[in-house]
């Protein structure tokens, strides 16, 4: 069966439980690679704990709804379980159990002291007030309670999750605890000891790998072309620190659709109208040389760098033979399928792996859990020196796993990530 029909075949299946075959499928090959002590891929392959929960919410009418929650943990053989939580309608558990997953491998690629963890609920956060949504996360953060604590498990801001809810979920966890516990969740406002530098971190993060991929591979940075899709906390910074060192960014989208321009767009003020927008969104959002154009469009224009900083499953084998890029560089987690990561490899598209380019918010999000544990705080300096530090060295890395092994990018870093936990279960060994 073709790699086309292959995907056709599984199109009634979800696409949290299509990401999660392609993520049990990177494990898979890396334990291939490694040639893994089959023990230990066994383990690898199956999560520590996996929790629902029900969450009953008084809304603001008086109703009560209930909504469906998950926390995941893959392992806590590296450390603390580390991890967002998401609010999304489409929110399954078998995606939570794939970011999970990814989680742990990405953690040991940065050389992090942790293992990965993942929360959601199954909710569409825009159709709730404000204070029905503080209700459903203290709700969440009650329900979970047992599991998580600041050497346990620390939760983290996702997909339509912000420092709001990670001050309600502390402030919950610390009145349960009865003493002030900021640790508990990374991602939270200054002012409640979060960190300097944190909220543009996956997407800061996003454009140092983008930036190293090109001077390591023979790209001129400056003037580079750079295509987006997403235009929200990742996609917009992803844009910002390309744009400002010197890159083309062609074309963006969010859920309103693509815009593109050949010449380049005005980031800033994209994101400015979207600010002061009726929908909070791109919608409407018109100047002179930008043409509207589908998300589906956007993914296959010639540039330099492809950018997918939106949801998973993104690029599959429908449309891979038809990608432009010179690299992906993949700010979401989960964008590209197994079957189309390896046409990408095949047609020399160069792929930087979600669990190196999207690693900077777990990175910056250790180093607040670190502030928050010692009670003192960094400044942005500091921040970021360590950011680039860890970065460059993990981007190092994986290059030469890729390139002693002779294998595709993100071979390099599952191999990497995973070797290095399956020391850690090898050295701890079997409990009882």
């Amino acid at each position: 069966m073709s790699s086309t029909a292959t995907d056709k075949a599984t199109i009634q299946d979800t696409p949290g439980l299509r990401m999660l075959q392609t993520a049990q499928s990177h494990l898979d090959d890396a334990a291939e690679l490694l040639q893994l002590n089959p023990n230990i891929h066994r383990i690898l392959r199956n999560c520590d704990r996996s929790l629902k929960v029900s969450l009953p919410v008084e809304m603001d009418d008086g109703s009560i709804e209930v909504y469906t929650g998950y926390r995941v943990q893959h392992t806590s053989v590296r450390g603390p379980c580390k991890g967002g939580v998401r609010y999304h309608a489409d929110v399954t558990i078998e995606e939570v159990t794939a970011l999970a997953q990814l989680m742990t491998w990405k953690c040991a690629v940065l050389d992090l002291p942790y293992s990965g963890a993942k929360g959601g609920i199954c909710v569409s956060p825009q159709n709730l007030s404000e204070s029905e949504l503080r209700r459903l996360t203290r709700r969440y953060t009650y329900a979970i309670l047992p599991i998580i604590g600041p050497r346990k498990d620390i939760p983290a801001p996702d997909v339509n999750t912000d420092e709001r809810m990670m001050a309600w979920m502390s402030d919950t966890y610390s009145t349960f605890m009865g003493s002030a516990r900021q640790e508990i969740v990374t991602g939270k406002p200054l002012s409640l000891g979060g960190s300097a530098g944190r909220a543009d971190a996956t997407g800061l993060g996003v454009a140092i790998i983008a930036e190293s991929t090109m001077r390591r591979y023979g790209t001129a940075i400056e003037d580079a072309t750079v295509v987006i899709q997403g235009f929200g906390k990742v996609g917009y910074w992803s844009a910002h620190y390309l744009e400002q060192d010197g890159c083309q960014v062609i074309a963006v989208s969010d859920v309103s659709g693509g815009y593109y321009n050949p010449k380049g767009l005005d980031i800033k003020g994209m994101l400015d109208y979207a600010k002061t927008s009726a929908t909070r969104t791109l919608e409407g959002y018109e100047m002179e040389g930008v043409t509207k154009i589908s998300n589906e469009e956007l993914l296959l224009l010639e540039c330099d760098v492809l950018i997918p900083a939106a949801l998973e499953d993104q690029i599959t084998a429908l449309n891979a033979d038809q990608i432009r890029a010179k690299y992906v560089v993949e700010g979401a987690n989960g964008p590209t399928s197994a079957t189309a990561d390896k046409i990408l490899h095949e047609r020399g598209i160069m792929v930087a792996p979600d669990i190196l380019a999207n690693s900077g918010g777990v990175t910056v999000s250790y180093f607040e859990w670190v502030q928050g544990l010692q009670a003192f705080l960094w400044d942005l300096k500091e921040v970021r020196k360590h950011m680039f530090r860890f970065m460059d060295n993990a981007f190092n890395q994986v290059c030469e796993m890729s390139e002693h092994r002779q294998v595709s990018l993100r071979q390099g870093a599952f191999m990497l990530g995973v070797s290095r936990v399956a020391d850690a279960v090898e050295q701890r060994g079997l409990f009882p």
